[in-house]
């Protein structure tokens, strides 16, 4: 995976600036030194960092262990500011995603999970997709390297590259264009990226290829303003805490508004750590979004069919 040479363009570094990277965790410090590594060792600086720390007691905060603190340190040296939330009541990742984006000032924030490693150039990739494709959202799956040896080209059947805007698109199940998600299984993209490189389909005249999504998961920069209009995760107070899928949610109301993409290479690495999210039983896309779809088209049926008897 390439990376962006140090120091960047003065475009990158007015995009840095302008850049808050929010980060939920919950009781994995070893994993939340790592992410705050990779964005420690980026090509590009100035960058905000936001970190909702939301350990149950009587465990340890991870932002307070001694690893999390000495990469903190190294964050703010390179000219980041760090803002750090311990211990805020559980209400669910949506929630959790809601208060961090609240604490946003930025015009582009990036949702990074606290089990993503982003490669040196990641970030400055991402904000170069965003500001040149003007779309809702860019994401950059995270690739299981233990998987290197699993080819999988039948889950490469709908990649689709982008030459320009997206546009807005509309994705649900169902749908040809929801099994872009087996896209970001194993260590597709990897795969895939070094096929595009050997095809020369990778653009000239960039460092990145844009790439056709239903949803992205761990790490997805957006427009603020634009995740703002499509209602952020307010929809929180919807759900009961034990839920998953939040973050389908929210890139696909922005993908239906203002269109969003992929990008190859991707330049992030999934930890592949057990998940710490034990109670994942209410899907929120079927409380949130297959509920809003079957009452706007209720709606509709009033208004067209009249007053019952």
């Amino acid at each position: 995976m390439n990376a962006a040479g140090e120091g960047g363009s003065t475009r990158e570094a007015d995009a840095a600036r302008d850049l808050d990277v929010l980060v939920p965790t919950c009781g994995r410090p070893d994993a939340l030194a790592v992410t705050l590594g990779g964005l420690a060792a980026q090509t590009v600086r100035g960058f905000r960092v936001v970190v909702s720390d939301q350990t149950p007691a009587p465990d340890e905060l991870s932002v307070d262990r001694p690893a999390c603190r000495a990469v903190t340190r190294v964050l703010r040296l390179r000219g980041s500011e760090v803002e750090l939330h311990r211990g805020r009541p559980w209400r669910g990742m949506a929630e959790q995603r809601d208060f961090l984006l609240s604490r946003a000032r930025a015009t582009r924030v990036l949702f990074l999970d606290d089990d993503i490693l982003c490669e040196p150039g990641a970030l400055s990739r991402m904000l170069a997709a965003l500001g040149t494709l003007r779309c809702g959202f860019v994401g950059a799956a995270p690739q299981g390297l233990s998987f290197l040896d699993d080819v999988r080209p039948a889950e490469w059947a709908a990649f689709e590259p982008v030459t320009g805007p997206p546009g807005p698109e509309r994705v649900r199940k169902g749908m040809p264009s929801w099994q872009r998600w087996r896209l970001h299984n194993a260590a597709n993209l990897t795969h895939l990226t070094h096929l595009a490189q050997i095809a020369g389909a990778t653009a000239r005249r960039r460092e990145w290829t844009a790439y056709r999504v239903a949803w992205i998961a761990g790490c997805v920069l957006y427009d603020r303003v634009r995740l703002q209009e499509a209602g952020g995760f307010g929809f929180w107070t919807r759900l009961p805490p034990g839920h998953r899928g939040e973050d389908v949610v929210a890139q696909l109301r922005v993908l239906e508004r203002s269109g969003g993409v992929g990008i190859l290479p991707p330049g992030t690495v999934h930890l592949e750590l057990p998940t710490t999210l034990t109670d994942r039983r209410v899907d929120a896309y079927a409380e949130i979004i297959e509920a809003d779809d079957a009452g706007r088209k209720a709606r509709r049926g009033r208004r067209s069919g009249g007053e019952g008897p």
